[in-house]
């Protein structure tokens, strides 16, 4: 590191450094809030959602999606380059699903990715309707043969997913020949909501999906009346060879410290449902709109901006593994990473994941948002794509945001542009545009 005795060292140092950025904190958040970037990021999210709709990995629409983003990029002067990744492909096909027995209804659900289908002529069985791994072990004597309902209560996302995770292992285990999952979400208007599953190694791959919360309810309510349920299900799932596929990167190169890097993230891959436009497509704007955002203000950073698209999040972060493994090389360079994956609706904090060291710089740079009331620093920075670079030591950072209605649109149908509002995209923006360029400017790396 390059210093003339001038290095910040103490607390007071690094506060009167970062307080120095204030006047161009206030231009970007003017810029972004008020002047002629103004409904930017909502704009392109809205065209860029309405034109390719949703895109699951593998598929068609994926790709569109990556050509799109690569041109828009281009077309707004920055530097992009696609960085080759391979990707799982599983294809939802054909599905159905509907109670026979005591009534005729007809389920709403949506496979599980990396579900198995069924055979061609669907699965017919009798249901075990139960709230939780516990009961289904203490009933096991009862699964064989049967269709596992989970009607698990939604206590968190966390600790949620688990049944939409390990579920259909977990039923398989016991004898099941499918398993549908209770939706995990707080609030459902009967929408069902799918995600990625896992199954084990050594258990039985049985076809999982999930179902709305009121069927999940309306089973359990008449198991527990001793009704006797038969459901036919049809699924036509299967998974195809990895695909070929790209992280998409742009950036605005550092003038004294090139090879030095902070990097802004979100996910351009989703489910074959809605349109995506809250997971991920709002982060991966903003994090477009950061690059804007400084070049239209004429700024350059001492070390390097990059915005990276991931591909494959939604598999289990795919495409940032395959970066990670590629670029960890040069893990000292890298200063921060940062990702925006729940939600870009009106921002709350910054959360951060570092030494205290590093801590006690990023509080002074959160300060420079006082103009937009996100002054708060939180613990434990998030995401699946930057998780590999935190648990490596590098400091990483997420966006916080009221998210209390994320989960009702989650992996649904109802995930569409109607969810997103320009305003709270702005603030998002702006907030992501201060803090990356200021930790990208600041004299010395972030400590470790």
């Amino acid at each position: 590191m390059e210093g003339k005795g001038c290095k910040p060292h103490t607390a007071s140092d690094i506060a009167t450094e970062v307080a120095g950025y204030a006047d161009v904190a206030k231009q970007i958040i003017d810029l972004a809030v008020f002047g002629a970037a103004q409904n930017r990021s909502y704009k392109r999210l809205t065209n860029f959602t309405d034109t390719i709709g949703n895109r699951v990995s593998g598929s068609p629409n994926l790709e569109m999606a990556i050509k799109y983003m690569y041109n828009a990029m281009t077309q707004d002067g920055l530097a992009v380059h696609l960085e080759p990744v391979k990707i799982p492909h599983w294809v939802r096909g054909k599905e159905s699903a509907a109670m026979i027995v005591p009534r005729v209804k007809n389920l709403a659900i949506l496979g599980l990715g990396s579900s198995v289908g069924t055979p061609p002529e669907g699965i017919e069985a009798e249901v075990l309707v139960v709230q939780s791994f516990e009961e289904l072990k203490h009933r096991a004597s009862e699964a064989s043969g049967r269709i596992v309902v989970f009607n698990q209560p939604f206590v968190s996302y966390g600790e949620t997913v688990a049944y939409r995770a390990y579920g259909a292992s977990e039923a398989a285990k016991v004898g099941a020949v499918a398993t549908l999952i209770r939706s995990i979400t707080p609030f459902s208007i009967n929408s069902p909501h799918t995600g990625w599953q896992d199954y084990q190694d050594g258990v039985k791959c049985i076809p999982a999906a999930c179902i709305t919360v009121e069927d999940a309810e309306l089973m359990w309510r008449m198991a527990q009346r001793g009704q006797k349920i038969v459901i036919r299900l049809t699924m036509g799932a299967k998974t195809l060879p990895d695909a070929d596929s790209f992280n998409t990167v742009a950036e605005i190169t550092g003038w004294q410290h090139p090879e030095q890097v902070v990097l802004l993230s979100g996910h351009l891959d989703s489910w074959d449902v809605g349109q995506g436009a809250m997971d991920d497509g709002g982060g991966a704007m903003i994090s477009w709109e950061v690059l804007s955002l400084i070049k239209d203000l004429g700024l350059r950073p001492r070390r390097t901006l990059r915005t990276v698209l991931w591909t494959a999040e939604e598999q289990g972060g795919v495409g940032a593994q395959q970066y990670y493994n590629l670029h960890k090389v040069n893990m000292s360079n890298f200063d921060l990473v940062m990702e925006s994956d729940l939600g870009t609706f009106s921002p709350v904090a910054l959360q951060f994941t570092g030494s205290d060291a590093a801590r006690k710089v990023m509080e002074e740079v959160v300060k420079l948002l006082a103009p937009i009331n996100t002054t708060t620093l939180e613990k434990h920075g998030e995401g699946t794509d930057i998780s590999p670079w935190m648990a490596a030591g590098v400091p990483g950072a997420s966006l916080h945001v009221k998210d209390s209605k994320y989960f009702w649109f989650h992996h649904s149908e109802g995930d569409t542009v109607t969810v997103q509002d320009p305003q709270d995209m702005n603030l998002c923006s702006a907030l992501w545009a201060v803090v990356g360029y200021v930790v990208a400017d600041l004299q010395d790396m972030l400590p470790r």
